[in-house]
């Protein structure tokens, strides 16, 4: 009878983990928003909502998951932020804390259901990770970390910073946030331009972070991805008449419906030109062709959904057999006019191989070799080897393919890189 029991007990507590667990992937963001909104101190909410889970693993196994979990975290989150504002400040300061923080109880209890119950202030929490006053290398980590709930430690497996360095730089980001009074609020629209385009930039940068994994095997870089895309989501379902959101959404939905096609069978890396269409994601595509649409009917262009349109447009042109590279070079210059980037230079000057000729492609390289943004940019190296190879100057390609190649991180880029350069010799 004790060994049913026992099992009994290791069930109910198997139960209780894996509810907390599911509660949280799907609602720590938005019940840390929640808190830290009302606490005004994103280290005191996430410490309050940790207690919180904490007492969830203690008492859910025993009494049952309760039927609305978020409701239940809240309100012990609630009043563990009490305590701790009871703990560490006084006088006024006590008072206008426990007030703001009762004043959620209210909130909720005016609310229908568990999915009303707490106003989706995620999209706040963004706004306030992109304050001007937040470093800009730190506003991708500390979106991560507040809305998501990802560790230092996986945040900076992701950024190649130590754990430690990582935590630090955290800190003084939250430290920031209580001392400068940054409010958790969506701004005012005619403030949009300069926060909004943090906010996309910084979603950006996590999907970019994990499109490149050096191995496919990385569950985090992959992780990232995929909260990258979800933070997207949100953003467009939030900010319904903003068409960059969608015209991000939409680059990493083109981006994400090849990922199963850059690596064969072995894991060699399969460039775009060479994979295998049939292994790409129709829906995701499809829905990407989709938000890119709606997108263009507000009649106001910009970077993400040109982007986009780049992505369309190698898909389209790889599905249809279309040799003529004219939208694509078209699509680069108008992207170049809009940002100014070196990069964006890099890959219309691809293009205009296809289109003019390898000449002028590399004359355009010539004049980006000045840039020193790209001197360890190992794009720009691999593909000034891939026109010099094709233009048959072996020796200098040779050079280039080997500084390529010392500057790659991914093994299987590393590895096609060496065979083409292999590919030089007689």
């Amino acid at each position: 009878m004790g060994n049913v029991r026992d099992l009994r007990s290791v069930s109910d507590a198997a139960a209780a983990r894996a509810a907390a667990s599911t509660v949280a992937r799907r609602s720590y963001g938005k019940l840390l928003a929640y808190l830290a909104a009302d606490m005004h101190d994103v280290s005191a909410a996430e410490d309050a909502l940790s207690e919180a889970f904490a007492a969830a693993l203690a008492d859910w196994p025993a009494n049952g998951c309760p039927d609305q979990p978020e409701a239940w975290l809240m309100t012990v989150a609630r009043r563990k932020g009490i305590d701790g504002t009871r703990r560490h400040r006084t006088g006024d300061a006590v008072a206008a804390q426990l007030r703001a923080i009762a004043d959620m109880q209210a909130e909720c209890m005016h609310a229908d259901g568990e999915d009303d119950a707490f106003p989706d202030r995620r999209l706040a929490l963004l706004f306030a990770c992109t304050h001007p006053a937040i470093d800009a290398s730190v506003r991708a980590p500390l979106m991560l970390q507040t809305v998501l709930g990802l560790d230092a430690k996986t945040i900076a497996s992701a950024f190649l910073v130590s754990p430690e360095a990582m935590g630090k730089r955290l800190g003084r980001a939250k430290q920031k946030i209580r001392e400068a009074g940054i409010p958790f609020v969506i701004p005012e629209r005619e403030a949009w331009s300069g926060r909004l385009d943090g906010v996309l930039d910084a979603v950006y940068a996590t999907y970019a972070e994990g499109w490149s994994d050096p191995d496919e095997a990385d569950l985090v870089r992959r992780d990232l991805a995929d909260e990258a895309i979800f933070l997207a989501r949100l953003l467009v379902e939030l900010l319904p008449q903003e068409p960059e959101a969608m015209g991000l959404l939409a680059g990493m939905l083109y981006a994400q419906a090849r990922r199963s096609a850059r690596r064969n069978a072995q894991g060699d890396y399969v460039p775009l030109a060479k994979q295998d269409i049939s292994l790409w994601d129709a829906a995701a595509i499809d829905e990407a062709e989709a938000l890119l649409q709606r997108a263009s009917a507000f009649k106001h262009i910009g970077r993400y959904q040109l982007e986009a349109a780049l992505q369309s447009a190698h898909i389209e042109r790889r599905r249809s057999g279309r040799t003529d590279w004219t939208p694509e070079v078209q699509l680069y210059g108008a992207l170049l006019a809009l940002t100014g980037s070196p990069v964006v230079a890099l890959n219309r000057a691809l293009a205009v191989a296809e289109l003019e000729g390898l000449q002028v492609a590399l004359a355009i390289l010539e004049d980006l070799s000045v840039d020193k943004r790209l001197t360890d940019y190992q794009p720009y190296w691999a593909a000034l080897a891939d026109l010099l190879a094709r233009a048959g100057q072996k020796t200098r390609a040779h050079h280039a393919y080997e500084i390529a190649i010392g500057l790659t991180r991914d093994a299987a880029v590393r590895r096609f890189l060496q065979d083409r350069q292999a590919g030089l010799d007689p």
